[in-house]
């Protein structure tokens, strides 16, 4: 009897040593070293580092069962065969059975939480003249419009010479200015969504027949510019990126309020937020 009892209890205290530790828990439900350890795996394949990558990785574990509890007073369960389609689509390797669980629920929390902001969020975001002129300038300097532009380039303009260009009645008018003053004006047409980061922002914004400021020793004057057949889609597309901002601010002031109010115990000092 003796004997049986020893062995019991070698057993329990063997099973005591390698158990998991529970570093945290999230309304009841522990969080333990394993599972960071296996999201910061997960967020390596992803190419997702950080100095603190433990203390994120909780961090991000947190923030699933916060979104997933939310999401389910509204009905919204993602299924796992959904989550493992997005998961094959990732292309993340071959994972461990615990990356490949915690990976399915990353992704369902994501796609729960998606869901929510669709329902929730978006139909309450309204956007002003304002929020639309501001997203449409980030576009235009940033990747550029569907316009068909027709410029001149002035390359390597002393600043004594960039000071005299007054404002050309027309594009020829433009060219002849340039040449009086000795310069060898380039004109050329093309998409403004192709010309170079550096030029869209020298002459985003600017008005039609007017010189834009010396950068790099290069002035530009837009002679013309004529929309596209995409430009007539345009409206819509940069209403819907400045709703999708609002909406991802919204949603993640939200979620903030959503952390506060869960129940987060935090066992281990080290992780504590």
């Amino acid at each position: 009897m003796k004997k049986v009892f020893l062995i019991t209890m070698i057993l329990s205290l063997f099973g005591t040593a390698n158990a998991a530790t529970v570093v945290a828990t999230v309304d009841g439900k522990p969080v333990t070293d394993t599972d960071i350890t296996a999201r910061t795996k997960l967020m390596a394949r992803q190419g997702k580092t950080s100095t603190d990558n433990r203390r994120v990785a909780l961090q991000n574990i947190i923030d699933d069962s916060v979104k997933l509890k939310y999401a389910a007073n509204f009905g919204v369960k993602p299924t796992e065969k959904d989550a493992d389609a997005e998961l094959k689509k990732m292309n993340l390797g071959e994972l461990s059975a615990s990356e490949r669980e915690m990976a399915r629920g990353a992704i369902q929390a994501n796609m729960a939480w998606q869901v929510i902001i669709a329902r929730t969020i978006v139909p309450t975001v309204d956007v002003s003249r304002e929020d639309i002129a501001a997203e449409r300038a980030s576009l235009e300097r940033e990747h550029g419009l569907p316009l068909e532009m027709t410029l001149v380039r002035l390359i390597d303009v002393p600043g004594d010479v960039a000071s005299k260009l007054t404002k050309p009645k027309s594009c020829d008018d433009a060219i002849d200015m340039a040449e009086k003053l000795g310069g060898a004006p380039q004109k050329f047409t093309a998409l403004q969504y192709e010309l170079s980061a550096d030029v869209r922002e020298q002459i985003a914004g600017l008005p039609t027949l007017t010189w834009s400021k010396p950068s790099n020793g290069s002035v530009f004057l837009v002679c013309k510019s004529t929309k596209t057949a995409e430009y007539g889609k345009l409206d819509d597309i940069i209403k819907q990126n400045a709703v999708y901002k609002q909406s991802m601010f919204i949603a993640d002031q939200q979620l903030k309020q959503l952390r506060r109010r869960a129940v987060v115990v935090i066992n281990d000092d080290r992780y504590k937020l």
